[in-house]
């Protein structure tokens, strides 16, 4: 169970503390595409994401790592945000983990995921000792794929606040 525990438990990329995360020795932040940095099938990059995104490259590497095929989709989001991305990072398993690892030269100790699903990212993050952020989903609407990862997710969370681990709502560092 603790595999799915996340370290940190906020509402959206906004609320974390980024120089928290530097003080601890981070220095790569992979986010989630879907439904953490943009809505589900939205190609628009908000002004907000995009001087968020260059103010955090001052102290980070920041990169996109998505389960999602969309090579195109992908494209216009890194172009706009100036970054790197990993698309059919098939998480939770290691492969999209991994090639950044292997690409950039991180220890996963260095490195941090921030993601809407404790199954793919939390998990896949856990697994290999990446520091691992959840966050509130951006909107209720998922991919097809994710509504069966949101029904083991529901689960999940219901066994983790049943034993006192988790709390859904209740927003941590």
């Amino acid at each position: 169970m603790q595999k799915y525990i996340p370290k940190m438990y906020k509402k959206n990329i906004f609320d974390i503390n980024y120089e928290k995360l530097k003080n601890n020795g981070i220095k790569c932040i992979l986010f989630d595409l879907d439904n953490t940095l943009l809505a589900v099938n939205s190609n628009t990059i908000d002004k907000k994401i995009c001087s968020f995104v260059k103010k955090l490259k001052k102290d980070f590497s920041i990169y996109v790592i998505s389960n999602n095929s969309s090579k195109k989709r992908l494209d216009i989001v890194a172009n706009a945000l100036k970054i790197s991305y990993i698309s059919f990072a098939l998480k939770p398993l290691s492969f999209g983990f991994k090639k950044i690892i292997k690409e950039y030269g991180y220890k996963p100790c260095e490195m941090c995921i921030i993601g809407d699903q404790i199954v793919t990212d939390v998990f896949g993050g856990n697994r290999l000792g990446i520091f691992t952020i959840l966050v509130e989903p951006l909107e209720s609407k998922d991919l097809k794929i994710t509504s069966v990862n949101r029904f083991i997710e529901k689960r999940i969370i219901k066994k983790m606040e049943n034993l006192g681990k988790f709390q859904k709502g209740e927003f941590y560092e």
